[in-house]
């Protein structure tokens, strides 16, 4: 179910560094190397699997760019914002 805009301006206040961006959230992570980098995108993938729930990663060197939205509704979801907030207390 799409997350009403009171349920969207909670989730922002209360995780910074997450943008909201139409009907999808994402962050940019930086790291001190690529390993580093390599090593959080897989942390997050076992977090990823856990909830079946995927987000698009892009990595660049030191830094990594995680974007979450619910395809299958077209919208931002709870689902969204509950695997960002699990990837918020990796780092």
């Amino acid at each position: 179910m799409k997350l009403t805009e009171t349920a969207r301006s909670e989730f922002l206040a209360e995780h910074p560094g997450w943008e909201l961006e139409e009907e999808s959230i994402h962050r940019t992570f930086a790291f001190g190397d690529f390993t580093e980098s390599v090593g959080f995108v897989v942390r997050v993938g076992f977090l990823a699997e856990r909830a079946d729930h995927h987000p698009d990663i892009d990595v660049r060197w030191n830094k990594v760019t995680l974007t979450l939205s619910t395809h299958s509704e077209g919208a931002l979801t709870e689902k969204d914002t509950g695997l960002a907030a699990e990837i918020d207390g990796l780092v």
